[in-house]
């Protein structure tokens, strides 16, 4: 079983859309995945299929001690992956894990009762609070994705420097999985010299896939399915299944 956070802590970067078009291009080849939505936002649920309004428990009841986590799994009919949900009572939990004994530990310890899956993605906030540091803890690695712009870089030096205390002091395994380009528009020329800085940075941890601005990608989360079952021939669902079997190369994980 791997785990993944997906993070990133400035917004509009494509991190809701990647984890729930990864999760449903890991499926679609052959694996069994859960999604944790840890965004107060709740915007990877929606994007889910799942209705908001109809969720009784959520990860916030996970985090406060008030439900197992098997309990809240809930199965998407639209995505066919298993989610863990978010509403907006997550928001609160900051505030009550504050004086929570080893409040860091809270998700890896859930999570170390499943063994059903082979993939977590785990849709990280757009900040580094103590939800991301939850799923920092609980993670193998952080799948980071990006826009190829001016203050990219800048934002990116902060969530390493991150990763590197989360592995100083909580989680030692912890490891880059890799950064993912996304809304990508090849005509840009400072996309691409962006694009070829991080490459430069970091080598191999730079996916080759790269994710296109792409209108069916951006219309998919307001019929409440990944882009895969909204138009599996769009460029955006065929890069996230790039993207997917990539993933599965790396981790010596393809099907059986």
């Amino acid at each position: 079983m791997r785990i993944f956070a997906i993070s990133n802590q400035k917004g509009g970067v494509g991190k809701t859309t990647t984890t729930v078009n990864l999760a449903a291009s890991l499926m679609d080849r052959k694996k069994k995945v859960l999604l944790i939505d840890l965004d107060p936002q709740g915007n990877a649920t929606s994007g889910s299929g799942l209705n908001k309004k109809n969720i009784t428990k959520s990860i916030y009841d996970v985090l406060i001690g008030q439900a197992d986590i098997k309990s809240v799994i809930q199965k998407s009919a639209e995505s066919f992956f298993d989610v863990v949900p978010a509403t907006q009572s997550l928001a609160g939990a900051e505030v009550e894990l504050v004086n929570i004994e080893e409040r860091e530990y809270i998700l890896k310890k859930q999570l170390s009762k499943l063994r059903d899956y082979d993939y977590i993605l785990i849709d990280c906030p757009p900040a580094l609070s103590l939800l991301t540091v939850n799923a920092l803890v609980a993670s193998d690695s952080v799948l980071i994705p990006m826009q190829c712009e001016y203050y990219a870089l800048e934002g990116l030096s902060d969530l390493v420097n991150t990763i590197k205390r989360v592995k100083k002091h909580l989680n030692p395994k912890i490891e880059i999985e890799g950064l993912l380009r996304t809304l990508f528009d090849r005509r840009n020329t400072l996309g691409k010299q962006v694009s070829d800085q991080l490459s430069a940075h970091f080598g191999d941890k730079v996916y080759n896939t790269i994710i296109p601005r792409n209108v069916r990608l951006a219309e998919a989360p307001s019929h409440g399915k990944p882009a895969l079952f909204y138009d599996k021939s769009s460029k955006g669902a065929r890069a996230y299944l790039d993207l997917a079997d990539e993933i599965l190369k790396r981790n010596k994980d393809g099907n059986k």
